[in-house]
């Protein structure tokens, strides 16, 4: 291996004649040779110390090498991946726009207000890799999803009971005048049918998807602002409420966006199904979330800690999230002299004028950092966070970085920090696209080289052996996973149980504290109605009430499980026992003195560990969602089971319907309680015998192919030595690394 690693000379230009080989691969007549090397060039020249290449060019370089070799750079796919989602919470108000605008490098980029605005539209942004245009893909909901949604807005509108959901009731007074005008919601559902708006925007919505694009981002801004703004002192035309989602994509920022997506992720009081069910599915994409609050209230405001800490089971055991920053904004807006008497600094240690100004603001940022860390350590969050790196904290000014008259430096503005954050992530996912595209080049190179040598019978009986121990290990791997995956199962189902008899012991009492609070009930009945209009989840449009009685009632199912979830499926570092662990290490090959005098079954076992990486890596990527998916399966079979008596609840009205609501929800759990809790349990250990079953399948097809695939180039390939373009190659992999 050492001798592979000497005089990694540079690429040369090679002619362009080609001619076929047998197995289908072009062949350049340059590489054909008649014996196993080829002479190498040792000029002095080459041993100077070339500058670090770019992704772009090393990828560039594999697919010349492939070119040489094949005549067909495009037999290999450079290959895409998920974007990495940021998710983003904050309100309407607190500087989110302005934020990713000066992120972005481009103030107004974004119009203010734009995220948050509107609760229920979920928004993100992303690159334009296709052209300069600033573009929108708007998501609208079909005309059968829009009726079904008029119906309930004008039920919640039209409702005069005391049950009646203020909350409900502003939210749908505030779509159908948006879109239909002012004093539409004083209509009845028949007399705005004979709008001509209405007939209007049915023609609309026979099309799922809206694109708008422009190359003047003013004209742009303007044409999508009715898609995702709201103004209260202009009614109608406003049409964020046929909106299901918006894609915003910016052109120039490849460097920072092009494997990212920023993900407005709003409170919703919206008590649509489809809406939510899209918000929680993005949530659980989520590998970084900022929360956005003014530094003004960034302690002492309870919305974006309540809002993280009720989808923290989706960002967590049940996501992927494996970061949190909290950006403390708008940190130029400051009274210096209120400021000076609240913090009790001594006018001696402060400067006079803009100095004095920037000091404070320095002494404050540096003050809320610390506070909000201590908030942070001190919560229930911190559980699931582990390591420190896992939450910073930023005090950021969006306009300071664009007005160089407010008195701070482009660094004291800490937007390039968060552009670095991007920045860095961004390359790093570059990085391991282009090594996955030069290992596959450098795959098929390793099985040109390895039939360069003529197939004579001591080289196929070594073949022959090697594929047999292949499969030998390929078998006593498999077997050793097995174990692994056995000993979980039982750790999960033992755990699983204890969870089904506290859930059965507790739940009545659960369900009673939720729906049924010892305290003033006033107003309490709207609640609860609205909470069984939406299968058992409600939260308040400025989320100050969040009720989840799916939720409660999975609570100890979840708590017995949870930190068996962070051993199996961690989302950064190692447990000793995670899933991922076990197929890292999972392995068929042996080391290479093994067969110390084979050059041939080297580069056999190199191509094998190649197939192996490209396996697990994929693998591993998979696993994130099917333990998504797992997780989330309890909270999703309680739901299920409840369903039906969420919607007689929904139906009672009435006098005394509180009380009939809450007799049917709590009789409900208990009659089924025992079966309810002994489904989830089973669906879970069903879903990860599953997911034991896909690994096991997909490493033993995978790697049986490759072995496969290993062997079939003896006889009828040209005797060819790459050996160069594969050291090559491996130069290239090495700058990866560094």
């Amino acid at each position: 291996m050492e001798a592979l690693k000497k005089n990694k000379p540079p690429l040369l230009p090679v002619p362009s004649q080609s001619r076929t080989c047998s197995d289908g691969l072009s062949i350049d007549p340059t590489m054909v040779s008649q014996g196993t090397k080829r002479k190498r060039d040792h000029e002095s020249s080459h041993s100077n110390i070339e500058p670090p290449l770019t992704t772009d060019m090393i990828t560039e370089d594999a697919r010349q090498i492939l070119k040489r070799v094949t005549k067909n750079s495009n037999q290999i796919n450079i290959g895409s991946r998920k974007k990495a989602t940021i998710g983003i919470f904050g309100k309407s108000g607190e500087g989110k726009s302005s934020l990713l605008s000066a992120i972005l490098g481009k103030k107004d980029l974004l119009p203010s207000g734009c995220f948050g605005a509107c609760t229920a539209v979920v928004t993100q942004v992303e690159a334009n890799l296709n052209d300069s245009n600033y573009k929108a893909e708007i998501e609208l909901f079909s005309q059968e999803e829009w009726e079904n949604e008029l119906k309930d807005l004008f039920r919640n509108i039209k409702d005069e009971s005391e049950d009646r959901n203020d909350d409900l009731f502003e939210i749908a007074v505030e779509k159908i005048t948006a879109l239909y005008g002012v004093d539409a919601d004083q209509k009845t559902l028949e007399e705005l049918k004979n709008d001509e708006r209405f007939a209007e925007i049915k023609t609309y919505l026979s099309v799922s998807k809206k694109i708008i694009s422009s190359s003047n981002l003013s004209e742009f801004t303007n044409d999508v602002a009715s898609y995702i703004q709201h103004s209260e002192s202009s009614s109608g035309g406003w049409y964020w409420p046929l909106v299901k989602s918006v894609t915003i994509m910016i052109p120039d920022c490849r460097e920072l966006l092009e494997h990212i997506v920023l993900l407005d992720l709003p409170g919703t009081g919206d008590c649509n199904k489809i809406r939510d069910d899209l918000w929680k599915s993005k949530l659980r994409e989520c590998s970084s979330v900022w929360i956005v609050s003014a530094i003004n209230r960034a302690i002492t405001d309870r919305d974006p800690w309540g809002i993280l800490k009720h989808c923290i089971e989706e960002l967590g055991p049940g996501g992927k999230c494996k970061r949190i920053n909290f950006i403390c904004t708008k940190t130029d807006e400051i009274n210096t002299a209120a400021y000076i008497r609240s913090a009790r600094l001594p006018r001696d240690q402060i400067s006079e004028d803009k100095d004095q100004k920037k000091a404070c603001i320095l002494h404050r940022n540096d003050h809320a950092k610390t506070r909000v860390k201590e908030k942070f350590e001190n919560s229930e969050i911190k559980k699931i966070f582990i390591t420190d790196n896992q939450f910073q904290v930023f005090t950021v000014s969006s306009d300071a970085f664009f007005d160089h008259n407010l008195n701070l430096e482009s660094s004291e503005t800490e937007i390039p920090k968060l552009q670095d954050d991007l920045r860095n992530l961004n390359k790093s996912i570059n990085r391991e696209l282009t090594k996955d595209y030069v290992n596959k080049v450098k795959g098929t190179l390793l099985l040109i080289q390895s039939g360069q040598l003529d197939p004579d019978k001591k080289t196929i009986e070594m073949k022959v052996n090697i594929r047999n121990k292949f499969e030998e290990n390929l078998r006593s791997s498999l077997i050793e996973l097995d174990k692994y995956f056995d000993s979980i199962y039982n750790e999960l189902e033992q755990h699983l149980s204890k969870g089904v008899e506290e859930s059965v012991q507790f739940c009545v009492a659960s369900t009673k504290a939720m729906i049924a609070p010892n305290k003033d009930g006033r107003g309490f009945h709207k609640i609860l109605g609205a909470l069984c209009k939406n299968y058992g989840c409600y939260w308040s449009k400025n989320w100050d009430v969040v009720l989840d009685l799916n939720k409660t009632l999975a609570k100890y199912l979840h708590k017995y499980i949870d930190e068996d979830f962070l051993k199996i499926f961690p989302v950064t570092g190692k447990t000793g026992k995670s899933v991922q662990e076990q197929i890292d290490k999972f392995s068929i090959t042996q080391s290479d003195s093994a067969y110390p005098s084979c050059d041939i079954l080297h580069y056999i076992q190199n191509f094998i560990e190649i197939e192996e990486t490209k396996l697990k890596e994929a693998l591993n990527r998979d696993i994130v969602d099917m333990k998504k998916d797992i997780y989330s399966s309890i909270k999703i079979t309680i739901l299920n089971q409840m369903a039906s008596c969420y919607q007689q609840a929904a139906a009672v009205t009435g006098t005394g319907s509180m009380k009939i609501k809450q007799d049917l929800l709590i009789s409900t759990v208990d009659n089924i309680k025992q079966d309810m809790f002994n489904k989830a349990k089973v669906e879970v250990l069903k879903m990860f015998n599953n997911l034991k079953l896909d690994v096991k399948n997909a490493l033993e097809s995978g790697l049986q192919e490759a072995i496969e695939c290993s062997q079939s180039q003896t006889s009828k390939k040209k005797r060819m030595d790459v050996s160069r373009e594969i050291e090559q190659l491996e130069r290239l992999l090495d700058q990866l690394s560094d």
